[in-house]
């Protein structure tokens, strides 16, 4: 109940009666049993909680009760998500682990691992045989900057002090888009949930802060997760990325940045995995 105020004050909207809420819950339950010989079992009991949170924040928030049998908002998924991101233990290791993989099309497998002091690793550079793991030079990046581990965990955790910071972020003009040279900051909150090394809390404010984005939308349940969409705020094809609110992670995805700081589109999707390993580079 306690995490249900925390969201409802976060809308800043006022709290409705019992029955409501009561209602609400209700509605996402049907909606889970319904559902329930399409999902694993494994994944069912800790969602249907997450759902049921999200209803009631929903309702909390505006008062309204959706029909029975809605689908869950986009922003019901990335409340979801942020619920999920703070009660996830960020792990442990001594590399931050990225893995790209391009499904159907001729490109290799690309995989990163970086130290917190910086040192970096990668197999699949363009610019190397694609199974030979070499030093990257390229750091981690934020609006194509530099960016260094611990200033990301020093970033803000509620979603409009990380909104603002973002913004006022020094950036590499080269490599930033249109929107981001005039501090948009959806690009930078998309590289914080999918591959950037942000603590659970972090992440979290970055989930919070994409739900209010205009326009945000869910097109429906697919395997793994929701897929959700965003209009592009430089005019672009939409974003596009499949989130499991589950685990709070991006599984796929059709932009992502570049080792030289740049966005890149993709017609298809791109699987990501991201994560802390004591595995070495190999």
């Amino acid at each position: 109940m306690d995490d249900l105020k925390e969201l409802a004050t976060l809308l800043a909207k006022p709290e409705p009666a019992a029955g409501a809420m009561a209602r609400s819950r209700s509605r996402l339950l049907d909606r889970a049993r319904g559902r329930t010989h399409r999902r694993r079992t494994g994944w069912l009991a800790p969602a249907l909680a997450l759902a049921a949170a999200a209803a009631a924040v929903t309702v909390l928030a505006t008062g309204a009760i959706a029909p029975a049998g809605t689908p869950a908002s986009g922003k019901e998924v990335l409340f979801m998500a942020a619920a999920s991101a703070e009660r996830t233990p960020e792990g442990a290791g001594r590399y931050w682990h990225v893995r790209r993989e391009y499904r159907g099309v001729d490109i290799p497998t690309h995989e990163s691992w970086t130290t917190r002091d910086g040192r970096r690793w990668s197999r699949g550079r363009p610019d190397a045989p694609a199974e030979v793991v070499v030093p990257d030079p390229n750091p981690l990046r934020l609006k194509g900057a530099e960016v260094s581990i611990e200033e990301l965990e020093e970033l803000p955790t509620e979603p409009a002090a990380l909104t603002s910071r973002i913004a006022a972020l020094p950036g590499l003009a080269s490599a930033m888009t249109s929107s981001e040279q005039r501090g948009d900051p959806l690009f930078s909150l998309v590289a914080l949930i999918s591959e950037l090394p942000a603590p659970p809390e972090v992440r979290s404010a970055a989930f919070r802060a994409l739900a209010a984005t205009p326009g945000v939308e869910n097109a429906g349940e697919v395997e793994d997760g929701q897929e959700l969409r965003f209009p592009n705020p430089d005019g672009g094809p939409e974003i596009r990325m499949v989130v499991d609110p589950e685990s709070a992670r991006v599984i796929r995805t059709n932009y992502l940045y570049g080792g030289d700081g740049g966005l890149s589109w993709g017609r298809d999707f791109v699987w990501v995995t991201a994560g802390w390993t004591d595995q070495p580079p190999r």
